[in-house]
């Protein structure tokens, strides 16, 4: 396979990891948060406190179950998104599966229904994964030609019209089952190598687990253990906890161990999350790649605990991110124990006895971050970031900032930093300043799509650039021409960094002229 296949195929994967990650990521914190609702229930009801038929059971338990059951819905929001198309379209597709009339028959035992002559087999899509997936990666494609073929003062209603009238039966009739199939058929992977050999199947998962999280890898993991869960209780994150555990441990052992009180408050800041939540971003991407030693610790500690739960056999009975308080969602919960606190006094005592500082450790930086005043990289009219026709951007959930109108197709480096991303399609890059701001520049609504048609940059990604520097170049006539809105999104993606995020009062800026002001 010549060099270009090959780059050309690893775009394409990275491509659909991209879209896995970025579907589940909006709506991770609420399926944790859920599953912790259900699992605290759980303990509840066995210890007697709460009856399983109490109303204040049943409302709770709705609460918990709700994300779960409607997963679909919330699934075709998120994916639809990602892919370009309507989110709401989507949503519609995967609720179309919901429906009571759908739900109705499945529970009193219809196999199948006709649809236009064809047979419909009929089945429970509450808590899939794979059929919507499937379905999105059609919807997009369709969207993408209706857009190109209906006119567009009547896209609004007639490209919705069309996607749910197609796509609906579609789902139904080959992607539902086809994507059931696939679920299932994963799923009994899992569980024959588990119960081959839970001892090896654990070590590999416990141990690579601290890699795959920090490579976005584990996206690709979650779905098939949500899978796993619509079917019964779940062995991967069973057996892939432990390296959770681990990580908390090394980053308790660095608070108490060092001195620096920089890295003693980003240990700390690492712990609680990871504690209480799940979620260990802190303790990966702050210490542990700054501490290489660290990660063999990580991974021999997980490796060796998820040994443990997978020759013990641990489950997750309701999805969880793994932590303290997540303990009961796992089962048995005494052999859970044992190989999270393996993995959690192995962690520990590797890093308070062997150190965690390496010879070229000192060559990594904690980040400072720092008040930043970032300029205009386009010349052009303010808009609210609110008004923009892309809710990533207009509901903030990538950060604060502003969004320009441009007037000429140039983009200049708005503050002194680093070419931190660069998109392959050349529409979008991000910039990293000196004083720690993360700026991303997203050219216009959906221009993905052009697949850098109309873009020349002048930078790639690692360059060092100085404020006012010629960043990229777009044909502004020719993209509008397309049919995209050429409306330029500017924000901060670390805006949990600052106390406030203060934008320009001015109806027009360029790229002399201050955009944003950045505190702490």
């Amino acid at each position: 396979m010549s060099q270009h296949n090959v780059a050309k195929k690893e775009s394409k994967i990275s491509k659909i990891l991209e879209v896995i990650s970025g579907s589940f990521a909006p709506i991770i914190g609420v399926l944790a948060g859920a599953g912790l609702l259900k699992a605290a229930l759980s303990v509840l009801s066995q210890i007697g406190w709460l009856s399983n038929e109490s109303g204040t059971y049943i409302v709770l338990s709705a609460a918990g179950n709700s994300i779960f059951y409607f997963l679909p819905v919330f699934l075709g929001i998120t994916i639809a998104i990602k892919l370009g198309g309507n989110g709401y379209v989507g949503g519609a597709i995967g609720a179309a599966l919901l429906t009571p009339q759908i739900v109705n028959l499945v529970d009193t035992g219809v196999e199948s229904i006709s649809f236009l002559g064809l047979s419909v087999n009929l089945a429970d899509y509450s808590s899939t994964v794979f059929p919507i997936f499937i379905a999105m990666f059609v919807y997009a494609g369709l969207e993408k030609c209706l857009k190109r073929i209906i006119y567009k003062d009547i896209q609004m209603f007639i490209n919705p019209l069309i996607s749910l009238a197609i796509l609906v039966p579609l789902t139904m009739l080959f992607f539902g089952p086809f994507g059931n199939l696939v679920g299932e058929g994963l799923g009994a992977i899992i569980t024959f190598l588990s119960d081959k050999s839970g001892l090896l199947a654990g070590a590999v998962l416990g141990g690579s687990w601290t890699f795959l999280t920090i490579a976005g890898l584990h996206w690709t993991i979650i779905p098939l253990a949500i899978a796993n869960l619509a079917n019964g209780p779940d062995p991967i994150i069973g057996m892939a906890a432990p390296a959770v555990f681990a990580q908390i441990a090394v980053a308790i052992a660095i608070f108490f161990k060092t001195r620096d009180n920089k890295l003693k408050s980003l240990a700390a800041s690492g712990i609680l999350p990871g504690a209480l939540a799940g979620t260990t971003e802190a303790i990966y991407y702050g210490i542990l790649l700054r501490y290489r030693k660290t990660i063999v610790y990580v991974v021999v500690a997980g490796a060796i605990g998820g040994a443990i739960n997978g020759s013990f056999g641990v489950v997750m009975n309701d999805f969880v991110l793994p932590s303290v308080l997540s303990i009961p969602a796992f089962s048995p919960i005494s052999q859970h124990l044992v190989g999270a606190g393996a993995a959690f006094v192995l962690g520990l005592t590797f890093t308070l006895v062997l150190g965690f500082q390496g010879k070229k450790d000192d060559t990594y930086n904690i980040k400072v971050i720092k008040p930043e005043t970032v300029s205009s990289p386009l010349k052009g009219n303010v808009i609210p970031l609110a008004d923009v026709n892309e809710p990533l951007f207009a509901t903030n959930t990538v950060g604060i900032g502003a969004a320009i109108k441009p007037i000429e197709g140039k983009v200049y480096a708005p503050v002194d930093g680093e070419v931190t991303t660069l998109f392959p399609t050349q529409h979008a890059l991000g910039i990293t300043s000196n004083n720690g701001a993360e700026i991303l520049i997203y050219v216009g609504i959906d221009t993905v799509k052009l697949n850098g048609q109309y873009f020349n940059v002048h930078i790639k990604q690692g360059d060092q650039v100085k404020k006012g520097d010629l960043l990229l170049e777009f044909d502004r006539k020719n993209i509008e021409k397309s049919g995209f809105d050429i409306t330029t999104s500017v924000v901060i993606t670390n805006t949990e960094e600052y106390a406030h995020i203060d934008v320009t009062e001015e109806a027009y800026v360029s790229s002399e002229n201050s955009l944003l002001k950045l505190a702490l």
